[in-house]
């Protein structure tokens, strides 16, 4: 074996199309995965969580096939690895969970063997890997991001949040993948509903550059893809209507969904009564949710090479216990 020490990432969730942006527009949430990478005499897995349960402890995970492609690019051999990794995100929930294995493989990866891969090629391997750019640019930079992806190269600009800005998710109990929730959208569209979402999403984006908080609720409407996608989630179209009246900035579907995301004015004193209503529409639709305050995370991947670890693994869970969510 080389002498690569070991890494360990934290890595943001993320929200994705804030209503109009579809595959453009994505967010970094204050949801985190911790990722620990070592080089091994042989690959093994230590999976922590309620959302790691039924994940491979094979060379099939996900998180070493895209190690591998690190090692490959940066033209190093590293067959065998250590990988333990805690998650606070739940998966298919539209919250970006596969996005923020990506970029935190890659950047654990990347910082094993010395960060020869900058930010901007990990981003277009990223972006090339999960088919679109606005998760894995979130998770990756913080902050919000609008980019582009041309199918070899990411270009991206990256916003900070306004301060104001405060995140309230409501996680439904049941999973939606993106392959289903892409399935229901239409091959074609007007040219009427094109051009409403370009503009809104032009407005969303400047909005949310200055800090005009009072335009978003018009800017995240959509007629794209949230539509569509309604019957996929029971009592969507009640949220998407009357959110905005029980205090939300605006409201869209998170990403694939099912998760439903408000942006709120941190100032705002309705806070209980949108997080009541969230929970009641859903409820009144037989489907158990969860909700969850947020805010937007604005220093997307961390990551560290360490010594390599003479301790037993638990370790690993004693280091990031402190920065857990209660």
């Amino acid at each position: 074996m080389s002498n690569y020490g070991r890494s360990r990432v934290k890595v943001p969730a993320s929200t994705a199309n804030l209503g109009p942006g579809f595959d453009t527009l994505g967010m970094a949430l204050s949801l985190y995965a911790w990722i620990e990478m070592e080089e091994a005499a042989e690959t093994v897995f230590y999976l922590h969580g309620d959302e790691m349960n039924g994940l491979p402890r094979d060379k099939s995970n996900l998180l070493y096939q895209v190690a591998q492609l690190v090692f490959a690019e940066a033209g190093v051999s590293v067959p065998e690895l250590s990988i333990s990794m805690y998650s606070e995100i739940p998966l298919t929930r539209g919250l970006g969970s596969s996005a923020s294995a990506i970029v935190g493989a890659l950047a654990a990866a990347n910082a094993l063997i010395g960060s020869p891969l900058s930010h901007a090629k990990l981003f277009d391997m990223a972006s090339a890997l999960e088919k679109h750019p606005d998760n894995v640019g979130a998770s990756l930079f913080g902050g919000i991001i609008t980019a582009v992806w041309d199918g070899e190269h990411a270009d991206y600009i990256r916003i900070e949040p306004p301060t104001e800005l405060e995140v309230l998710v409501v996680i439904p109990e049941f999973e939606l993948s993106t392959s289903k929730a892409r399935g229901v959208l239409p091959r074609e569209v007007s040219v009427s509903d094109a051009v409403y979402n370009i503009s809104r999403t032009s407005l969303l984006t400047a909005a949310l550059s200055t800090g005009r908080l009072d335009l978003i609720g018009r800017a995240m409407q959509d007629r794209l893809h949230q539509p569509y996608r309604a019957p996929l989630v029971p009592g969507m179209e009640k949220l998407l209507a009357e959110a905005p009246d029980h205090g939300a900035l605006g409201i869209a579907l998170s990403g694939a969904g099912p998760t439903l995301l408000c942006l709120v004015d941190r100032n705002e004193s309705r806070k209980g009564e949108l997080e009541a209503f969230l929970k009641e529409s859903m409820l009144a639709q037989g489907i158990t949710a969860r909700t969850c305050w947020l805010l937007p995370d604005t220093s997307g991947v961390t990551a560290e090479r360490l010594e390599r670890n003479g301790m037993q693994k638990e370790s690993f869970l004693d280091m990031i216990k402190g920065e857990l969510r209660p």
